[in-house]
Formats: C-alpha cells, structure tokens, sequence
C-alpha cells in the first residue's frame, strides 16, 4: 500500500464521511480514483489536503468535501449522461465516470484539457471524453444531460448551460458572491429550473460565468 493509498483512505474517512456523504457509489469512487495523478507533479504531496488545489491562475481543483457533497446531492446513477463543466486535469471527470454511465467533460484552458485527455488515457478512464471550448457554452451536440456538475464558482449560470439540462435533470453550482459562497442544486421541471440550499463552500469564478454589474449614474 503506498502512501498516497493510505492518504486516500484518510481522506474519506477524515473529510468525506464526516460530511454526511456516505454513498457507497461515491465511496467507492473516491477510494479508487487516485487523486494525486489528476495534479500538476509538484503538488502530489497537496493531492489530499482538505482546500481547493490550484492548476492555473483561477482554477482549482475543488476541495473533497466540495466535491464529495455536490455528488452526493446529485444523485447520479448509472444511467446517467454528465456534463463536467470546468475538469480541470480530469479528476472529477474521473471520479464521475465510475458512477455514471457517460461524462462530457469540459475544459477551455488548453494545456488543462490536453493534459486531461492523456492522463484520462493513461489511468483507463474509458467513459469519459475531454471536450475543448468555451465553459460557458457548454457542449450542447452530446447534451441534454441528466446531470450537470460546475467546477468552480458561478455568479451567473449562462443560460446556454441551463438549456442542456434534461428535463428532471440535476445541476450543481457553487454560487459566490464576493468571498462567499453556497451550493445550490437546481432541478429541471416544466422548462424552469428550481433552486435549493445545499452547503457552503467558495471556490474562484470560472471564465465566463462572472456576475456582470449594472452601473448606474
């Protein structure tokens, strides 16, 4: 058993199941994905400390607690199609693929999704494709979606995101405003997505989904 196993370990039992999240699909994901293959090399020895881990000037690889409660308030089954808004090197992309039957992970940084797709390739990662584009498009040609995840802080959800959303689809958003943050999960029924309170959290705004202001005179 390495060390980065026994962290793995450590890090569900110390951040994950004192969360409340006690899936076993989830579980069982995140006890096999091997988290510090999805980081840049110099931050192996970071991969399970319980903060969000930085890949690029306002990109973060979201924290497990983060992470582990928007899944388990998610709900994905193994029928389930995913759109991985925001993957980053494609640990969540991983993660997601062990739970789901498909995932469409999106990322617009370049060097982030090449590397994605290679280190996808080489852990064996066989469900999930690395698409590269604009995040706040989304990938509309695979969609919709049963479920969509956003890697990173939302002040507004653009609406061609929520136009992917299957009806009685899933989405989760880290909403921020300003420092604060909370997890909302939406639910798609009649056309509309409804809103509720999930847990807070706080995570950098991804590219394209920054809260315009209105300036007045």
């Amino acid at each position: 058993m390495s060390v980065y196993d026994t962290r793995r370990t450590m890090m569900v039992d110390n951040q994950v199941r004192p969360s409340d999240v006690t899936k076993f699909p989830i579980i069982d994901a995140m006890l096999k994905i091997r988290r510090e293959a999805y980081v840049p090399d110099e931050k192996r020895e970071a991969a399970y400390m319980g903060e969000n881990l930085e890949l690029a000037p306002g990109r973060v690889m979201l924290e497990p607690r983060t992470f582990a409660k928007m899944l388990d308030a998610l709900d994905i089954g193994p029928a389930d199609m995913v759109l991985d808004l925001g993957c980053g090197l494609g640990y969540s992309a991983a993660v997601l693929a062990e739970m789901a039957d498909t995932v469409v992970a999106l990322e617009q940084d370049e060097h982030l999704a090449s590397e994605a797709e290679a280190i996808l390739a080489r852990e064996e990662v066989m469900n999930a494709v690395v698409l590269t584009g604009p995040l706040a498009e989304g990938a509309a040609k695979h969609g919709p979606y049963d479920a969509i995840i956003v890697e990173g802080g939302v002040g507004v959800l653009p609406e061609a995101i929520e136009g992917q959303l299957k009806e009685g689809g899933r989405i989760a958003c880290l909403m921020m405003e300003g420092t604060l943050g909370t997890v909302k999960i939406g639910s798609k029924q009649g056309g509309r997505i409804a809103w509720r309170f999930a847990f807070n959290a706080s995570a950098p705004v991804l590219p394209g989904f920054e809260a315009t202001r209105e300036f007045a005179l």
